[in-house]
């Protein structure tokens, strides 16, 4: 039913989209090139006109138009730093520049391939555009740690992108990975139990990734292919409709406590309605919930519904307000996609109180203030359930269920140029997120919101510095806190795909109260992270990196450090940052 619904709004929205204004695809997610955007909105003093910075990703062609106010605007004080940015921007969207030289190579190969700087083929007239481009990530290092001594990752692969008529634009990225993972990575990936068993050992899985293999029978080893690819069209001329499995985030910070890019991608059918100052987007999404059960059947279906209205109160203040409903009607056939829910204007939690309350519905509000051309402070309330009489009461009522963040940043801080600094706080009570079946916030087992899942304090702070234009430099400390459960049984309520009916101060004392931000075995993680990245041609960087993650336990023998050093070479695809 699900499908059908989807195809017969395709097939309308191209019925009616001939004429319409020119379509864009999107830039993909990646934290470092996101960063540059939105650093030249703060220091322009005014939001874009082509997008909400709130919702990611951002088309590419509103990321031109921001990058050609930036360069029309006289007092905007621009380092050489920042003039290479801007052209490695504009030249990795050429086809939305205004002049056509735009994105040029002195000397393209065989008179064939990189006729643009951004593309090893691209082909543009009035009917088509195509760009064609290698995807390229190797890294090796080594680890000290409890049980591996080496870090390697292998991906090979291909992006493609283009229009149809300027009408249509489509997007496919396709990789085939082998990496071999730290210790940290490993335990990571275990505790949300992405894979099954293997003779008793579980199999190395991937953060972000769905489905990965055994390689040569290592549990650290771990064999992927990593597939994204949607349809972009505009349905009129203020409703712009996507379709296809990708990842989608609501948030300005460098984590997402509504939606972010942490779980695997997903089938997902996207309206965003764009006047004026307002834009409202619809999000319907298939996801999965797998379990550890055999590959060889057809995992459980479960769906997710949300809205989000991004307001910009004035040319520097943003506010949003979202509401989502994950559901599932049918685990054994995974169909059953609620009509209900298809509605893109109603209040979702009436929807889901009409019909019992059996679903798992979730509000947020976000806001975003740029000031000074040098700052920005932004934040999220993320509240799962609300219970009256006990939210204002400080007695650990166990459904007091939220999240807050509050995050700034500073560019340009201290008169040094192109040096930035961010820092975000984010903390999530117990049992946020769950639910008493599988229709938990997750997606393929892994959070949709913060890594973490609840129950935790986590202090960031990110250190961006370009101290010449080809060398990107990137600090991070992060800290956190949270409580663990000690045994299988206990749900002190960190891994929220645990029933919250198993909580265990009910279970173990028929208490509803007493529930505090990390209880269970108090940890404590603190990871230390620096990267080097040079880029010696268009998205194609040589890096070095080191990581220090000391995991520190309330029982000593489980404390542990990892320390990570490699290098590699990355080419047309974002760096893997697993940091949790």
């Amino acid at each position: 039913m699900f499908k059908h619904l989807l195809f017969l709004i395709l097939i309308f929205c191209f019925s009616i989209s001939y004429d319409l204004k020119a379509q864009s695809s999107f830039a993909p997610l990646n934290q470092d090139y996101y960063h540059l955007i939105d650093r030249y909105e703060i220091k322009r003093g005014k939001f874009s006109e082509g997008f909400h910075t709130t919702v990611k990703p951002y088309t590419r062609k509103g990321i031109v138009q921001l990058v050609d106010s930036v360069w029309a605007d006289t007092t905007i004080q621009l380092s050489k730093q920042d003039r290479f940015n801007l052209e490695y921007l504009q030249n990795d969207s050429w086809e939305w520049a205004k002049n056509d030289t735009i994105g040029n190579s002195r000397k393209p190969i065989w008179n064939t391939f990189y006729f643009k700087k951004a593309d090893a083929y691209s082909d543009a007239n009035k009917d088509f555009d195509i760009h064609i481009s290698p995807v390229v990530n190797f890294e090796v290092g080594s680890v000290e740690g409890k049980n591996q001594s080496t870090t390697t990752l292998n991906t090979r692969g291909i992006e493609i992108r283009g229009m149809i008529n300027r009408k249509v634009s489509f997007y496919t990225f396709l990789t085939d990975n082998i990496s071999l993972i730290p210790d940290y990575v490993k335990e990571y990936v275990d505790d949300y139990n992405q894979n099954g068993l293997r003779k008793g050992i579980r199999v190395a899985g991937m953060p972000g990734e769905g489905l990965t293999k055994e390689f040569r029978q290592d549990s650290y080893s771990t064999d992927f292919f990593s597939a994204r690819a949607y349809i972009t069209f505009q349905a009129t001329k203020n409703i712009q409709l996507q379709f296809g499995h990708d990842k989608n985030v609501v948030g300005n910070g460098f984590r997402s406590l509504i939606l972010s890019d942490n779980a695997a991608p997903y089938l997902f059918l996207k309206l965003n309605t764009t006047l004026g100052r307002f834009q409202y987007q619809n999000l319907f999404t298939q996801l999965v919930f797998k379990g550890i059960g055999s590959v060889d059947q057809i995992f459980p279906r479960k769906y997710m519904s949300m809205h989000h209205l991004s307001v910009n109160i004035s040319k520097n203040f943003n506010l949003g307000f979202s509401e989502s409903v994950v559901f599932q009607r049918d685990s054994t056939t995974g169909s059953g996609f609620d009509l209900n829910y298809l509605n893109p204007v109603i209040f979702y939690r009436f929807i889901e109180s009409f019909q019992g309350s059996a679903d798992n519905a979730f509000i947020g509000i976000d806001f975003k203030w740029n000031f000074a051309k040098r700052f920005s402070l932004y934040g999220q309330f993320m509240l799962d359930e609300f219970n009256s009489k006990e939210f204002f009461k400080n007695n650990g009522f166990w459904a007091n269920k939220y999240g807050i963040q509050a995050g700034a940043k500073y560019i340009d801080m201290f008169g040094i140029n192109n040096l930035d600094y961010q820092v975000e706080y984010n903390v999530v009570r117990p049992y946020t997120y769950s639910h008493y079946d599988d229709a938990n916030y997750s997606h393929y087992n892994q959070a949709l919101a913060h890594p973490l899942g609840a129950n935790f304090e986590e202090w960031s702070h990110i250190i961006r510095w370009q101290p010449i234009p080809k060398l990107q430099l990137t600090g991070r400390i992060i800290y956190a806190n949270f409580g663990e459960d000690r045994t299988t049984t206990e749900n002190w309520g960190k891994d929220f795909w645990k029933n919250y009916d198993t909580r265990s101060r009910r279970v173990l004392f028929n208490d509803q109260y007493g529930n505090y931000t990390g209880q269970g075995r108090s940890t404590v993680t603190t990871l230390f992270d620096v990267r080097a990245a040079f880029q010696i041609k268009h998205n194609l960087f040589i890096e070095g990196h080191f990581l220090n993650r000391r995991y520190d336990s309330a029982v000593d023998e489980l404390d542990y450090t990892n320390r990570v050093t490699s290098i590699g070479i990355r080419w047309n695809v974002p760096a893997r940052q697993m940091f949790f």
